[in-house]
């Protein structure tokens, strides 16, 4: 059976073998679950860019440009980083994005045979889909926040390892302790993350509705990955 890793942080994918394999991203609060919605609700690609000045050859194209910097919405941009924007940028339906932790995240995986952005809110696509197309090594990347570990994030990547456990091996301590965490947390994730740091930041800029949101499991059926340096859906 081929493998499956995590990777807690982006700071320590130097520990980890990239290439060769399929990469899940994910950044719970909040790129990876706007990704998610943005495109289940009438985004057609979604560019994410490291740097805000690199947004801005996007939107000379037409693209709209979303991001935040430290949870706020970087100034002259026409979105944040939260899903509801992602879900009313119609009639636009190309956006360019950057983010403090989710696009960093993303270019770290860039030398992987298949990029995959994961949510709770996707989790049984994207679970079913590893399940049965996938016969290579998987490594889930969390976006952490500033480099750092996470709990939400690590979350997810629990309840992946949980739906893939009899197909995938579990290779590493980090698999086994975000199982864990998933295990005791899954039954009220709201409640076992309202102390967690990120969720507690968001809250103070008055994003309860995000967090609310980016918790609920298998909201839409999209598979999201990235194509030709694109966010699009499957």
């Amino acid at each position: 059976m081929p493998f499956l890793e995590v990777c807690l942080t982006p700071e320590l994918i130097k520990l980890h073998e990239v290439e060769g394999k399929t990469i899940v991203v994910t950044d719970i609060f909040r790129a990876a679950s706007s990704m998610v919605a943005g495109l289940a609700t009438g985004l057609s690609k979604i560019k994410p860019v490291s740097k805000v000045s690199d947004s801005e050859e996007w939107h000379k194209k037409g693209f709209l440009r979303a991001g935040e910097r430290n949870g706020v919405k970087i100034s002259g941009f026409e979105l944040g980083n939260s899903p509801f924007d992602f879900m009313d940028a119609r009639p636009v339906t190309e956006v360019v994005m950057t983010t403090t932790n989710g696009t960093k995240a993303i270019a770290v995986a860039a030398a992987a045979s298949q990029v995959i952005i994961g949510a709770f809110l996707n989790l049984e696509t994207v679970a079913n889909y590893l399940k049965e197309n996938v016969n290579r090594d998987v490594l889930v990347i969390c976006a952490g926040w500033k480099g750092r570990f996470s709990m939400e994030d690590t979350l997810f990547a629990g309840a992946l390892c949980q739906l893939l456990g009899e197909r995938f091996n579990i290779e590493n301590d980090e698999a086994y302790a975000a199982l864990a965490l998933y295990e005791k947390a899954k039954d009220d994730l709201y409640g076992f993350l309202k102390n967690a740091g990120h969720a507690k930041r968001l809250r103070g800029l008055d994003f309860e509705k995000d967090i609310r949101f980016c918790l609920e499991c298998n909201r839409f059926d999209n598979l999201t990955v990235i194509d030709k340096g694109f966010i699009v859906n499957a």
